[in-house]
This record gives structure tokens, sequence and C-alpha cells, in this order.
């Protein structure tokens, strides 16, 4: 299997093609693929198999920032690589021209963006996707040379460009340059040395209607920020409840960057040894599985799962069944929080170095709070409107275009402890007061309006005695009847968005970030690092509820 990849288009929101890179072979064009990947309903695959290209190939396909990326393969490839190429080119497009990632940024730096697809693959064979050692190969012209370009005067002269791979300038210069290390660049150098840790979770978590966790997942990702000079080497301790177990049985399905040492993870786990790379990378991703054992699952609830907020959905009240009421549960539960700021509280501002005790800042000891708390309801396709919202807490309203209502609290709103509700009015295709559909001896579905062919009302020469009901049976029969119509307008299910800064689902925490000085190079005498850790959670409609 051949690892190769053939061409790569971005096209912009307007399904213009704003970049055309050929590597390989003769692919098919971009106005040929475009429709072909189109056809397919949203939300497009990522892979797809067009039979009917000549040659035939296999489309891979990557939105971001409303931009399109596209690339092909008429051999048979492995499409995890080619996704992750694109992966790749989207994280060194935003290092080199800027996030977030635009169509004119790209067409104004196109001699930027050319040379990195031609560093970072030559001839379909993957090479350098390393940000650092890219800036080693690619020039990025300056101010100055922009300027003297639009004025038709010569830039940077190519002399004064270093010459040479960095292997090369390593050769040539091993002392001042240090080890040859693919993702940090040499002879770097900063003014004021920092480290910065940041964890995020996001949540994915789907409940039965009885509260019974169906599934409950964490995606974690840890994200470093190195700005310190020469060659640091680091070791980041992580911990979480229970001990080594705990971590072990915690994190699941890890992936690190390449700096990391798999020999000292395997060997003892929680310690990341590594030599970071210069600037923002992701360190590593793990997963936890925060639901509990078989023999406990019929004992678990919201409450158990320990989630800082949980949602419900009572479908068909009211008379006719119309109505429906979202009720949020806020809890302000943050297990771990007070351990998880401890480790922030000593020497706030202060400055550690070496195999000193670790020293954390820029983390706040206050009390985790829900933040941007928003509660989306989908609403069936056969529902007209959404009447009468009437909310606890916070402003609710609905979009026709979506078919969604939102439910959004502040803040402030969030952070008292109990139960929101917010209760909503349907409005069908037909009116309320739509009658049983029995005039002129025709007898009619009030939903489809067809005629029942069944009913006799003519040609009956004695119609037999009607018993005598009683008006309030009459009107409790219309409200079941029409508490049955409505009962395909209710909503199905109910999910919730906020963050919460300073607390993580999984328990998992900074323990220390050690520089080892006796391995670290050109650090400076009586370098003292800032360090920072923060953590973060998220849930993005993460918090199902079913219904």
């Amino acid at each position: 299997m051949s690892s190769a990849v053939e061409a790569i288009y971005i096209f912009n929101q307007n399904n213009d093609c704003i970049l055309e890179h050929v590597y390989r072979s003769r692919p098919p064009s971009p106005g040929t693929l475009l429709p072909l990947y189109q056809r397919h309903a949203k939300p497009r695959p990522s892979v797809v198999y067009l039979p009917d290209v000549n040659p035939p190939s296999v489309l891979f396909s990557l939105l971001h920032a409303n931009l399109l990326f596209l690339s092909t393969a008429s051999t048979d490839v492995e499409p995890l690589f080619i996704l992750e190429f694109l992966h790749r080119v989207i994280d060194v497009f935003e290092e080199f021209i800027g996030a977030p990632l635009l169509a004119n940024k790209i067409e104004n730096s196109y001699d930027v963006v050319a040379q990195l697809l031609g560093e970072m693959c030559d001839a379909g064979s993957v090479c350098n996707t390393e940000p650092n050692a890219l800036r080693d190969d690619v020039d990025i012209p300056g101010w100055m040379d922009k300027l003297l370009v639009g004025v038709g005067l010569p830039g940077t002269p190519p002399n004064s460009l270093p010459t040479g791979s960095l292997k090369q300038q390593i050769h040539l210069n091993p002392s001042a340059t240090g080890p040859a290390i693919p993702w940090r660049r040499a002879n770097v150098r900063h003014t004021s040395n920092e480290l910065y840790v940041d964890i995020l979770e996001t949540l994915h978590v789907t409940l039965a209607p009885s509260g019974r966790p169906l599934a409950a997942i964490a995606n974690g990702s840890i994200a470093f920020t190195s700005k310190i000079s020469g060659v640091p080497d680091l070791l980041l301790t992580l911990s979480a409840s229970g001990g080594k177990l705990g971590l072990e049985k915690a994190i699941d399905l890890p992936v690190f960057h390449p700096c990391v040492r798999l020999a000292r993870w395997k060997e003892r786990p929680g310690e990341l040894s590594f030599i970071p790379p210069d600037g923002k990378f992701v360190l590593a991703g793990y997963e936890v599985d925060l639901m509990p054992s078989i023999h406990d699952l019929k004992s678990w609830s919201t409450a158990s799962l320990q989630l800082p907020a949980s949602v419900g959905v009572v479908k068909s009240l009211g008379p006719n069944g119309a109505d429906f009421e979202i009720r949020l549960a806020i809890h302000n539960t943050f297990p771990g929080a007070a351990s998880a700021s401890q480790a922030l509280r000593p020497a706030i501002g202060s400055r550690g170095s070496g195999r000193s005790t670790p020293v954390f800042a820029g983390g706040s000891t206050a009390t985790p709070t829900l933040q941007d708390v928003v509660v989306t309801i989908p609403i069936p396709n056969a529902v007209r409107s959404v009447i009468d919202l009437r909310a606890s807490r916070g402003e609710a309203y609905f979009t026709t275009s979506e078919n969604m209502v939102e439910w959004r609290l502040s803040t402030k709103a969030a952070a008292s402890v109990g139960t929101a509700t917010l209760r909503c009015t349907v409005v069908g295709p037909l009116a309320d007061d739509d009658t049983d559909g029995m005039a002129n001896g025709f007898h009619t579905s009030s939903m489809a309006g067809d005629y029942d062919e069944q009913q006799d009302a003519y040609q009956s020469s004695a119609p037999e005695p009607v018993k005598a009901t009683s008006t309030r049976d009459q009107q409790e029969s219309q409200d079941q009847r029409k508490t049955h119509l409505n009962a395909p307008l209710m909503p199905s299910s109910a999910s919730i968005s906020f963050s919460v800064k300073g607390w993580l689902a999984s328990g998992i925490k900074v323990d220390g970030l050690v520089i080892d000085t006796r391995k670290s190079k050109g650090l400076g005498e009586g370098v003292k690092p800032y360090k920072g850790v923060k953590y973060l959670t998220v849930s993005r409609k993460g918090i199902e509820t079913r219904c």
C-alpha cells in the first residue's frame, strides 16, 4: 500500500478554487471533483470513492474555517495518512500566515504557501511537516521585503539566506546548534523564558430518559507552549485520583507528539519526558471512559457521573398535549477542583527552575463555575412554530430556519444550584381549533384531510339513535385526540453546552513541570522560567438526554 499524495485543492466559501497544487500523475481537475463531492448529502463523508472519473480515484475532504480542502489518490493508500496530511497542512498554514485561516490570507501569501506545500510533500511523498523545521527552509518575507517588492525593487537577496539543510548546518557548527532535532529550530533565543500547560477536555455523554448513562467519554488534549532559549529537556508529571492505577485506568488510547519519549511513559505512566518544539503545540491527547462498571451501572445516574449540569424533557403537557417542559438541573459539583487549585497556589507569580519544587501560575484558585450555558432542543420538521416560551432563568428563542429552540443562561443565572425550567407550546401544521372533520356527511382526517369511504352517511335511511353524552366527556375525548395528534410534534432530545475553567471531568491534574539542567543545553546561567497551568472542560452539545 503506497502513501502518495497526488494533489491538494482549496475552495473558499463560494466554492471557488483558490489554490491548486499537483504533486504527481494527472488527477481530476477541481471543476470535476467539486460537483461529485457536493452531490452527497450533508454531512458529507471524508472519504468518497469516485468510479466515474478517469482514472478512478478516492476523494479525501476536510472542512476548516469555511474552507474546503480536497485531495485525491488513484492508488491504494491509507485513508488516515491523507487526512492527517490535510490536518498538518492546516496547522502549518495557521502557524505561518496566521489564524484564523482565511481565503484572502492564502491568496495574499501564495509565495509562502507554495514554498510550504513544496517542502511538506515532494512528488507525492510527505517529507517535513514540523513547523519549526520548515522555518529553516521557507523564506518568509518581512514587511520591508513586501514594501520593496510593491514598489518594484528587489527584496532580500538570496545570498543573505542560510544555505544548506539543517543537517549540514549542524554538521558545520555542532556546538552552536546542538543536536539535530527535527521539531525544534536551531539557536532559539527568548528574552522572557515561559512554559505553559493547557489541558482541555471535551465531554460526550448520552443519557437515557431515566437518567441512566448510555455513553460517557471525555476527550482530552494537552497543549504546551514553550518559549525558552536553547534546548531544554522537560519532565511533565500527571496524576489522577487513585494514584498510578487510577491514572492508567483514566487515560485510555493516548497519543503523543513525536518529541515525547515513549519508553519513559511505558515505564512510568504519567511522566512525559520531552524536548519541546518552540512555540505552541499539542503535546498529547487521550480519552477517558467515564462510564461505571457493569455491576454498578444500575445504580448510576447523572449525579453519579458528577456532571455540573443535566437536562430532562417532559412531553405532552397541557390540556391538548401541545406543551413540553425542559428541566435543567444545575448541580455545580466539581470533584477534585480544590486539589487542582492547590497545585496553583504555591508562589503565584514567582519563578522556579531546575529540579526545584514545581511552581505554577496563571491559574485561578476561585471555585469553578458554569459559563456559557446553552440548552439546545431540536424540533421536528412538522412543527410550524414554537410559541409562549416561558423560562424561569435566562432567555429562550425559537429559530425557524434551523427548527431549534435555544435556551441561554448567563454565568450569574447558572451560578445558583437548583432546577431551572423552560415551558414551550408547539404549533402543528393545522390550527388548534380544528374539529373532528365531520361536516356534510364526510369524515376527514385532521392531519391529512383524507376522505373515509367506509362512512355511509348518505345511504343510511334510519340512523341509529345516538347516546347522549355530557359536554365534559366530549371535551375530554377531543383533548385526548389532540394529545395523540400532537405527540409526534414533541422533541425527542435535548443537549447542553457549557464551559468550566479550573476543572477537569477526568480528575487528571499536573503535579510538576521540571527542567532537567543536566540534559538541557544552551539555557544560560540562572535561567528561571515562568510556569503556568490551566484546566478547561467544555461541552459542545455534548451532554444529550434522549426522550
